[in-house]
């Protein structure tokens, strides 16, 4: 729970995003999105299905992750009516100036370059706020469209991992991306 004491989670805006911190009361868009079985079989931390007390206890671990250095996550919304679409965030291993994005996107949102402008201004975020060196990212080979985004941002291929995960009983492959701080323009 939040105190005087906390740190405070920013919030950043594009043009047409507002990345903000979670409240507990987006727990059931989240359930709703998230629980989506196309939404989840795209990423490895989803489950499926996806239910409201796992949002909220999700959602509970984001400011103790933010006032340890952990992480940073935050809530994509649409910046004309507020309208919660996805989540993006970055694992932080501060010692090492390193971060690794995640993301994921509800499915009514897909295609309409959501994810690519919330990354390309969480990127900024993590070089010009954060000072880090570099972030990684990776995604299923099975989702070239994830592969896309990171593309845009400027984000290089830096190879395959055979087999690297386990969801649902199967491995997978995937794609690991990067980007140093000088490549970011």
């Amino acid at each position: 729970m939040a105190t005087r004491s906390s740190k405070k989670r920013p919030t950043l805006k594009t043009e047409r995003l507002i990345l903000r911190p979670f409240a507990l009361n987006d727990a059931p868009r989240v359930a709703l999105l998230a629980g989506d079985r196309d939404v989840a079989k795209t990423t490895l931390a989803l489950g499926h299905p996806y239910e409201v007390s796992s949002a909220e206890n999700w959602i509970a671990t984001h400011q103790e992750g933010f006032e340890k250095s952990k992480q940073v996550v935050f809530a994509i919304t649409l910046k004309n009516n507020h309208e919660l679409i996805g989540a993006m965030g970055l694992v932080l291993n501060l010692d090492q100036e390193i971060a690794e994005l995640g993301y994921w996107i509800g499915k009514p949102y897909w295609s309409r370059g959501y994810c690519t402008d919330a990354a390309r201004e969480i990127l900024h975020f993590a070089f010009t706020k954060l000072s880090l060196n570099r972030v990684h990212a990776h995604h299923f080979s099975h989702n070239p469209a994830s592969g896309r985004v990171m593309q845009k941002v400027g984000m290089r291929h830096e190879g395959r991992l055979r087999q690297h995960v386990k969801k649902w009983g199967e491995f997978f492959d995937v794609e690991a991306y990067g980007i140093l701080r000088s490549e970011f323009v």
